[in-house]
């Protein structure tokens, strides 16, 4: 259901969310792909998304790197899903037939399963996946 580009946005975030709550901040590019495991080249599309986004500051040189631009508890993972690919929700007839006024019972379910998944994303801060009592701690190896 989600792209590998949203995937990729929800590990850098939460990754520049784990560095910021050790105090490592800000974190170079090669510290986030090597954590998060995104390539190199597709984590500056990634960080560029959500900079735009207003969910990442970026800052240049020899000190520089990425940061969180708002703290991990006002960050959903929404907003991150948002910022890179916003999920379409279905307003009309995709097919345009001019019979259908309102949506039909397939694209009314579907919606229904869209606005359920928004929902439960926008419950879910970064802050709450970082402070899970999960014994797995994400983007790191359980020992």
């Amino acid at each position: 259901m989600l792209s590998k580009t949203t995937e990729y946005a929800l590990r850098a975030v939460t990754c520049l969310a784990s560095e910021a709550a050790c105090g490592k901040t800000p974190s170079s590019a090669e510290e986030v792909a090597g954590i998060t495991k995104i390539p190199r080249r597709y984590l500056h599309r990634v960080m560029q998304n959500l900079a735009t986004a207003g969910l990442v500051e970026s800052r240049c040189g020899s000190h520089g790197g990425y940061l969180l631009a708002k703290p991990a508890d006002s960050i959903t993972i929404l907003d991150v899903v948002d910022a890179v690919e916003p999920m379409g929700r279905i307003c009309n007839c995709p097919l345009n037939l001019q019979s259908h006024t309102s949506l039909c019972p397939l694209h009314t379910e579907l919606d229904r399963a869209y606005a359920a998944t928004e929902e439960a994303f926008t419950k879910v801060t970064i802050a709450n996946l970082l402070n899970s009592t999960d014994p797995i701690i994400p983007l790191s190896e359980s020992l």
